[in-house]
C-alpha cells in the first residue's frame, strides 16, 4: 500500500505561484508513476500532468503547459507540482495519484487507471 499526502495549497491571486508536494509512505516510489488530477466544483476530475518513475517522461495538459512543471525526488519519496502564472481557472482541489510502472518511460492520464490517491489540497487563484 502506498499512502499520499498532499500539501501546499491555498490562495494566491492571479499571476502568482504555488508549490503543492506529495509525500508518500508505505513503499517507496522509485517503481510508481505518479501524476496530479484536480477536480473544481461541479465538474469532473481531469488530468494536469504525469511523469514516470524516473523523471525522464513528462505530460501536460495543453491548459497547463508553459506554466506547471512537475517533478519527483526519489529519495524523498515526494512529487511536486510547481504552478506559476496562476489563473482563476486553475481554481480546484488538486489531488496526486500513483500507479506501478509498467513500460518504463509511460505516463498515465487516465484517473481509472492510478491505484493511490490523496485527499487533495485546495488551490484557490483569486482575480
Amino acid at each position: 500500500q502506498v499512502q499520499l499526502a498532499e500539501s501546499g495549497g491555498g490562495l494566491v491571486q492571479a499571476g502568482g505561484s504555488l508549490r503543492l508536494s506529495c509525500a508518500a509512505s508505505g513503499r517507496t516510489i522509485n517503481n510508481y508513476a505518479m501524476g496530479w488530477f484536480r477536480q473544481a466544483p461541479g465538474k469532473e476530475r481531469e488530468f494536469v500532468t504525469a511523469i514516470n518513475w524516473s523523471g525522464r517522461s513528462t505530460n501536460y495538459a495543453d491548459s497547463v503547459k508553459g506554466r506547471f512543471t512537475i517533478s519527483r525526488d526519489n529519495a524523498k519519496n515526494t512529487m511536486y507540482l510547481q504552478m506559476s502564472s496562476l489563473k482563476p481557472e486553475d481554481t480546484a482541489v488538486y489531488y496526486c495519484a500513483a500507479r506501478r510502472q509498467v513500460l518504463a518511460d509511460m505516463t498515465y492520464v487516465t484517473p481509472s487507471v492510478y491505484e493511490y490517491w490523496g485527499q487533495g489540497t485546495q488551490v484557490t487563484v483569486s482575480s
